[in-house]
């Protein structure tokens, strides 16, 4: 009784203890039906899988049973990761008693896994975090897992397992679009009760298939594959899908009016390329995902030389069979120039492939790929680009505390961005990573320039748009800002982690105080100190939703991770760690600089 009069009076206070947890929710199908049938067998075969297979996992992967119901359970884990290996080694284990006992032979469950902020109430847990996981077990094919998005984010790399797009998701009671993927472990299709639409007709463009017998011609392939979703994005006929929602379904034998509904587009491109000494041979074809109708295929053998003629013709062809229109000749002077040398083309799509790779030693490998392109064809300005963000990533990681203006990468990185523009200026992406560039530099006019005409030159590629979207937050546009966020998510519902990164600020910079602390929580999850920014932004978010004791633990996180990082010959204290933290976040109104400074302020910080 003394307990619970103490929950009640903390919960009166607004005191109950918050933290952020992997729920998993599961439940036994058809559990009343099975009851009915034979009450006594159902409940000690139930009871048997509990106590022998279920609980032993839980603990196993370092989780606790938070509540047992008569149909199924709720358990907490401090780790996605080792939630959904519990998920798929239970019903893994459960499918194979199936198959030897027919005692269980009638018990399946579905899962539902989320990662969000739960309230602790004794030993319970309660909140939208625990919510959305039991909504998305409902939905949930008998036998299988199906995972938020948010989770979702936590597992690159690190699952070994088939996970699918499942298309955002309607939830009971939950306001807000959830995405969710699914573990197909029964073999079952999942089936959206609302498939995900945009505006217009939809496209993508699967990698195309590497037919050269070298596997280390993949890069080949998929640079033509993601240049040939380049030239469709620049129509405003269409939307097209990014290409790593594309890219992430390779290698899967999965009908395409199911890659279609995944995915959201209503056209599929798919392809070969067969690559031989000075010739390339390309076959596409383009089918309608509804129906599963193939509307138009062809073949093209070409010198390696005319490669970038080949890939306007094939976006073309698609572009007037999807849109029942011709494009018009005078368009084909917006496209980017071709390099002279097709061996820089080579050096750049292999550095391309290694660009987003942050494992030791890839960034090297990309900067001397991208520079040996350089040198190859001087007039090529993509190379110029990639050189651009492994510099500009270098200084955001290592070069902690430098001012901009002795600072050699960042220096570098501007100098290959203005190098690139002087090269090609008609390349959306060369307009998009000068813009970008300029915004880190604080030269907000030119960064507006620019990323201005990028998203007006191809108004559908995600990444201008993401940057876009982020650009207008540090003009005081949050509002808009969102919105392109919005439709950047729906063009690449597969995007990656980063795109958060802007999200979360803009978030911030609207008011939405716990959307963004949300956000901020799932990127630093699992590594709180690997970046100071994000726990910066995440203590302000805390000390606005008055947690303070939260906020001012990520303040101590944000002060000792920015502390062994950095690089400034005079030493820093708190102050000038704060000071940093506001310059890059690259704020032009001082409303937003306020508003970030007084959450830091009530954060414990001294800003």
């Amino acid at each position: 009784m003394l307990e619970k009069l103490k929950h009640f009076h903390l919960r009166l206070e607004g005191k109950l203890q918050r933290r952020l947890a992997a729920i998993l929710v599961a439940d036994v199908v058809g559990y009343s039906r099975l009851v009915e049938k034979d009450e006594g067998k159902t409940l000690a075969a139930l009871s048997l899988l509990q106590n022998t297979l279920l609980q032993p996992q839980i603990a196993k992967h370092a989780g606790r049973v938070v509540k047992l119901m008569g149909d199924g359970f709720i358990a907490e884990f401090a780790s996605v990761v080792e939630a959904v290996s519990c998920a798929i080694k239970m019903q893994n284990a459960v499918a194979s008693h199936q198959d030897s006992s027919d005692t269980v032979g009638n018990i399946v469950f579905r899962i539902g896994i989320n990662i969000g902020d739960v309230v602790v109430d004794g030993d319970d847990l309660l909140g939208d975090g625990v919510n959305v996981a039991a909504r998305l077990e409902q939905i949930c094919p008998p036998g299988d897992v199906l995972i938020s998005g948010a989770a979702y984010e936590h597992l690159a790399g690190k699952i070994d397992a088939t996970i699918e797009y499942a298309g955002e998701q309607q939830l009971k009671n939950i306001s807000r679009p959830i995405k969710a993927y699914h573990v197909p472990l029964s073999g079952s299709t999942f089936v959206s009760p609302k498939a995900l639409t945009l505006g217009g007709p939809t496209i993508a463009v699967l990698p195309f298939e590497n037919m050269s017998g070298d596997p280390e011609q993949v890069y080949f392939s998929d640079g033509i594959t993601a240049d040939i979703i380049t030239e469709l994005a620049r129509f405003a006929e269409l939307m097209v899908i990014a290409r790593t929602s594309s890219f992430a379904l390779r290698g899967r034998a999965t009908d395409l009016r199911e890659v279609g509904r995944l995915l959201g587009a209503g056209y599929i491109v798919e392809g070969s390329v067969r690559r031989a000494g000075n010739r390339v041979r390309i076959t596409v074809q383009l089918v309608e995902t509804v129906g599963g109708t193939h509307l138009w295929a062809d073949r093209y053998d070409r010198a390696i030389e005319d490669i970038f003629a080949t890939q306007e013709e094939i976006a073309q062809s698609i572009v007037a069979m999807v849109a029942r229109r011709v494009i018009d000749n005078n368009e084909l002077t917006s496209r980017r120039r071709r390099p002279e040398d097709m061996r820089a083309y080579d050096l750049f799509l292999q550095g391309n492939r290694l660009s987003d790779d942050f494992r030791p030693g890839a960034q090297e490998r990309a900067e001397a790929l991208f520079e040996r392109a350089a040198q190859t064809d001087p007039s090529f300005a993509r190379a110029h680009t990639g050189l651009a963000y492994i510099y500009l990533n270098r200084a955001s990681d290592g070069d902690v505390g430098i001012p901009r203006d002795r600072d050699e990468n960042r220096i570098k990185a501007l100098c290959s961005a203005e190098t690139a523009f002087a090269l090609d200026p008609s390349d959306p992406r060369v307009q998009c990573t000068l813009g970008y560039i300029c915004l880190t530099w604080r030269d907000f006019k030119r960064a507006e320039h620019h990323l201005d005409l990028a998203k007006t030159m191809n108004p559908n590629d995600a990444t201008v748009l993401i940057l876009w979207a982020w650009m207008q937050g540090s003009l005081g546009r949050s509002g808009l800002g969102l919105a392109a966020a919005e439709v950047a998510y729906r063009l690449n519902p597969l995007y990656p982690s980063w795109y958060n990164y802007y999200k979360s600020r803009l978030l911030f910079l609207s008011g939405r105080y716990n959307e963004a602390a949300l956000l901020l929580e799932q990127r630093t999850f699992d590594t709180p100190d690997r970046e100071p920014r994000d726990m910066a932004w995440r203590a302000a978010s805390y000390a606005y939703l008055d947690r303070l004791g939260d906020a001012e633990k990520c303040a101590g996180v944000f002060l000792k991770a920015v502390s062994t990082r950095w690089s400034r010959d005079e030493a820093g204290g708190a102050a000038e760690y704060v000071n940093w933290l506001v310059d890059v976040s690259y704020l032009s109104e001082e409303r937003d600089v306020s508003r970030l400074r007084n959450g830091l302020r009530r954060a414990g910080l001294p800003a």
